[in-house]
């Protein structure tokens, strides 16, 4: 039996060609000095992943990210470290530097997935990242397709550009991604409308979903993930999720990865719970055994019964919503999710 991923979301470098609006690192307007692990950090982080595993009796999968990871020095040096131990990984990163060699070498090395992002049509994108990054993006899917890796459009939805998300969907499935999804906006200080209502979010699940359903119907190609977890909460008032038979009470099955399978680590070596969830550090990679950290910090992100409206839900197993938005939004990783509409009236919350 193959043991279960672990997954690391590897920042090896702050450095970026865009100034993103949403972005963790720029948004605030703060800071100021961009970090990089040195080659010998790079390593002892890498080896503190691996000892994890060891520990734990999982496999290790990263996903690489930063800033642009590929603007990192020893970029290509770490993915000799990866496939020197066999080790397959997704790269998050920008279309900028990508070419049809460039994509042949990534996918030599081990690369699966390429995750780029698309954040509005063409005006609404482009003044989120810079000039010509909507065109670049989508023109990149080819060559990353080309090379065998799966090419991956990333969505973040705010109430500033959630009504173009449906003509996100036309565009990506003409560009022939491979996958797309959306995942919605932590508000972190930057520009954008954070206001989306319970009830607007769960009208643009409802068109996404009938968007969905069409293409699929004639065949496309594009893997719609339903990567949010108040999809759950829509699948199941559509009848297409029910709870499975032998699901055993107290059993977490799905939902938020979040102090269950899945670990950020930035530039600095700190660790955070999640890469979304404010100030979630837990500890420091350069100075902590990973394996200890998860035993002892991230213990305070699996006190489920915490939760405040999702301890009372019927799904609390397999979705809990997204706490990065709940505590961007409330200040209280265990507060309800501002998006959820869930209730004692639809029968889902215990009154």
């Amino acid at each position: 039996m193959s043991k279960p991923y672990f997954s690391f979301q590897w920042h090896i470098t702050d450095e970026c060609d865009q100034r993103c609006k949403h972005c963790y690192i720029f948004s605030d307007g703060k800071h100021s000095c961009l970090k990089s692990m040195t080659w010998e950090q790079i390593q002892d982080t890498f080896y503190n992943c691996l000892d994890f595993c060891e520990v734990f009796g999982r496999m290790p999968y990263f996903y690489l990210t930063g800033g642009d990871p590929i603007l990192h020095p020893d970029f290509w040096r770490l993915l000799e470290l990866f496939h020197d131990h066999d080790i397959k990984f997704t790269i998050l990163g920008n279309p900028f530097h990508l070419n049809d060699q460039v994509c042949r070498e990534l996918k030599w090395f081990g690369c699966e997935k390429y995750q780029l992002s698309l954040d509005g049509l063409r005006e609404t994108h482009d003044w989120f990242r810079k000039p010509g990054s909507y065109d670049c993006t989508l023109e990149k899917v080819k060559c990353i397709n080309k090379a065998g890796i799966r090419s991956v459009i990333m969505t973040t939805v705010s109430k500033t550009n959630m009504s173009e998300v449906t003509g996100i969907i036309d565009a990506v499935a003409e560009a022939g991604a491979n996958v797309f999804a959306f995942a919605r906006y932590v508000p972190s200080g930057g520009d954008l409308d954070a206001s989306m209502t319970a009830q607007e979010y769960r009208c643009l699940l409802a068109a996404c979903d009938k968007k969905f359903k069409e293409y699929e119907a004639e065949g496309c190609q594009t893997y719609f993930n339903k990567k949010d977890h108040l999809w759950t909460l829509y699948e199941y008032e559509t009848g297409e999720f029910t709870f499975p038979e032998n699901a055993e009470k107290g059993m977490i099955y799905g939902g938020c990865n979040c102090g269950a399978c899945h670990i950020t680590i930035l530039p600095t070596g700190d660790i955070f719970a999640c890469r979304r969830v404010a100030d979630s550090k837990v500890g420091n990679v350069f100075e902590d055994r990973l394996a200890d950290v998860w035993l002892t910090s991230m213990e305070y992100y699996r006190d489920f019964d915490k939760f405040n409206k999702c301890s009372r839900c019927k799904l609390l197993a397999w979705c809990r919503g997204c706490p990065a938005v709940a505590k961007g939004t409330n200040g209280d990783f265990y507060a309800d999710d501002p998006q959820c509409w869930a209730s004692v009236e639809n029968g889902l919350i215990e009154g």
